[in-house]
């Protein structure tokens, strides 16, 4: 693709519902916008999203993306498959290095950029992933479902952040919870255990060393002793990493997991950029992408010179 000299007035970098429904607002604001997404969006892992808004039966993440890449559709916008690779700023102008699924490459310029890449989850050994994360057997976010594992057997790892909290969380759904380690030596102090103690959640002794899934679909949890613990549902609570390398090249502010730090219009340190969902600091959730993306696309269009027709 050959974007000759065209200067955008936008170029976002994610085609997640974030970057989706910026792209949407912006459209509407007459804003010639270019969507560059590589097609990795951690939406569509999820089966059943039943907590976004507007759909009572719950929705599909990949059929959600669908639906707003069709809206934006209605307004002139497309996606542009492809990554960029670099970001810098020439004469006053963004500049990204496109490069498309051939392994063509070009620059593309704008006068304002909105980064919704996303994170980067660690690993975690789980047997037949994509089949355990598609039946709800392996789930990512307690609290986008922690209402549908009601009364489950739920197995949940420490994470590094908040070891505990997340199971703790997940007591507010069921009384038997299990909480493994990652490793050898505990990232738990004697206030956290007190605290579990407190809410009846077991902690297992021994580190978890992997997840393997029975025939039906279940996990069960091997630790380093040797033994084995069935659940219903496990929640890896992976740990992540944001995607926030290009905005920190150009001297982007972040914070804990290399998150972008961001004030109320979602603009970073950087002036002209703008970076909205889970690369930024937050709760990880589409709702709060998608209602970020909508103060963002705003203030970008009142930022810039107005579209006059």
């Amino acid at each position: 693709m050959d974007f000759d000299q065209t200067v955008f007035d936008t170029l976002i970098i994610g085609g997640g519902p974030g970057g989706l429904t910026a792209g949407i607002y912006l459209r509407r604001f007459t804003r010639n916008v270019a969507l560059v997404d590589k097609g990795h969006s951690r939406l569509s892992w999820i089966p059943v999203s039943h907590n976004y808004p507007g759909f009572p039966e719950g929705i599909n993440g990949k059929d959600l993306l669908e639906n707003l890449r069709a809206q934006l559709g209605n307004y002139g916008g497309h996606v542009i498959p492809g990554e960029i690779t670099g970001l810098r700023i020439e004469d006053g102008l963004f500049v990204g290095d496109y490069l498309s699924p051939e392994g063509d490459t070009n620059p593309l310029r704008a006068h304002t950029v909105l980064l919704a890449t996303g994170v980067a989850d660690a690993g975690m050994p789980v047997e037949r992933w994509d089949e355990a994360v598609a039946s709800g057997a392996v789930r990512l976010c307690p609290v986008c479902d922690g209402y549908d594992v009601i009364d489950k057997r739920i197995g949940v790892v420490t994470s590094e952040v908040n070891p505990v909290g997340h199971a703790l969380f997940m007591r507010t759904f069921s009384q038997d919870v299990l909480l493994f380690e990652r490793s050898a030596e505990s990232s738990i102090n004697d206030e956290e255990r007190r605290q579990l103690d407190a809410a009846k959640v077991r902690l297992v002794g021994s580190p978890l060393v992997g997840v393997t899934m029975s025939e039906d679909l279940k996990p069960v949890l091997h630790t380093a002793d040797g033994e084995d613990y069935p659940c219903d549902v496990f929640y890896p609570m992976l740990g992540e990493t944001a995607r926030s390398d290009l905005a920190a090249s150009l001297g982007a502010l972040t914070v804990e997991c290399s998150k972008l730090l961001v004030d109320d219009h979602l603009r970073t340190s950087v002036p002209g950029l703008y970076a909205i969902g889970d690369v930024t600091r937050g709760l990880n959730q589409i709702a709060v992408a998608t209602g970020q993306a909508a103060i963002a696309a705003t203030n970008i269009h009142n930022t810039l010179p107005w579209a006059l027709r």
